[in-house]
């Protein structure tokens, strides 16, 4: 078993900067990639950004390219996604998701296990 526990989000004005992390517990020896996705309402949940636990490699959705970076803290086990340049339609629910085995990441059902995920509010 893995727990994740995402903190960070809250309200930020348009143009604004967010930085979210995710606390991960458990079984961490066993990760192999980290993601964040986020889900607006009435929207499905949409893949964000992904990084390697125990390796090279960050992936990214077209939409925050350029705008977002994911890293981790193996020490602490702990995978951050920095915000920047937000926009009214980065306003979400953001999750953070552990996958075991070597997956196309950008898959929302490849991932084993979910946090409860962080409000993340973009002021126009």
């Amino acid at each position: 078993q893995v727990q994740l526990v995402e903190s960070g989000g809250g309200l930020v004005q348009n143009g604004g900067s967010l930085r979210l992390s995710c606390a991960a517990s458990g079984r961490t020896a066993d990760v192999y990639a980290m993601g964040w996705f986020r889900q607006a309402p009435g929207n499905e949940r949409e893949f964000v950004a992904a990084i390697i636990w125990n390796g090279d490699g960050s992936f990214y959705a077209d939409s925050v390219k350029g705008r977002f970076t994911v890293s981790r803290d193996n020490a602490k086990n702990t995978v951050l996604l920095q915000m920047n340049s937000l926009k009214p339609e980065d306003a979400a629910v953001y999750y953070c998701a552990a996958v075991l085995r070597a997956r196309i990441l950008t898959r929302e059902r490849n991932y084993d296990y979910w946090g409860q995920g962080t409000q993340v509010t973009v002021s126009s």
